[in-house]
């Protein structure tokens, strides 16, 4: 008589429902290996997330915890004030790069100057994903969206701001990367720069700031294939990864 063995998947954040983000977008992938860190760590009844208005605003459809809204842009000072209150709670921030990095970033940016002991997560599509495809903070010289038809020019909208490399500049931030997630081996790198940020939180060593640069293909007008394909060779030219600063003293993190 041979013995079935049935697999089941741990306790986890994710509840059993299907993602409802468009084809080929990379928030289904960064959502899971939040939720996989957040298992690994034991923390499924000790999170709070705070989300924004955006792609993001459906976070407490898909984990299994405590999930506040905040308004368009304003994540990270309600981040800060739930962590405040309760201290012995992990915090974080899920957002868009319309929302934490065009209209927010002065939010994002007094966030890292208080060393607020949160994570603050931000989705770089380089465009307003969920909104109609709008041109924001990221989006890259020449780059065509609903607002830049002809392509963005930077004298008429500015050049793409490079988050991760101003925020480093912050005495208040102890932990700034930028990561992507186009294939197999950049997703795997997330998952080491993300379980970075969660070690600095629960040493309670202050802010964490962590980009991914994902893919839109929806209002990109591209396949998944030719997105993630344009994530390698366009938008890491200007959003490349790496880790900019890492004072956590827990050793060389490599990726």
């Amino acid at each position: 008589m041979t013995e079935t063995l049935v697999y089941k998947e741990p306790k986890s954040l994710l509840k059993d429902c299907r993602f409802t983000f468009c084809p080929g977008c990379g928030h289904g992938v960064v959502l899971r290996l939040i939720a996989e860190l957040i298992d690994e760590f034991s923390l499924q009844d000790k999170t709070i997330a705070v989300a924004s208005v955006g792609c993001s605003v459906f976070l407490e459809k898909f984990f299994n915890c405590d999930v506040v809204g905040a308004s368009h842009g304003r994540a990270p000072c309600v981040a800060s004030g739930v962590k405040r209150a309760k201290p012995d709670k992990f915090v974080f921030t899920y957002q868009g790069d319309g929302d934490a990095l065009t209209i927010g970033f002065n939010e994002t940016v007094h966030t890292s100057l208080r060393g607020e002991n949160i994570l603050e997560i931000c989705i770089n599509n380089t465009n307003f994903g969920m909104t109609g495809g709008q041109a924001s903070a990221t989006t890259l010289v020449n780059q065509v969206t609903t607002t830049t038809p002809k392509g963005k020019d930077p004298q008429m909208f500015g050049f793409p701001i490079h988050s991760a490399e101003m925020l480093q500049h912050s005495d208040g931030a102890a932990f700034v990367a930028r990561g992507a997630v186009c294939n197999v081996k950049h997703v795997r790198n997330l998952k080491k720069i993300l379980k970075r940020a969660f070690e600095i939180q629960l040493n309670n060593l202050g802010f964490s700031f962590v980009e991914v640069v994902s893919s839109c293909p929806t209002n990109w007008k591209m396949t998944p294939i030719e997105a993630n394909r344009y994530i390698e060779e366009e938008i890491l030219k200007v959003h490349n990864v790496g880790v900019f600063k890492d004072t956590s003293g827990l050793g060389e993190l490599k990726i």
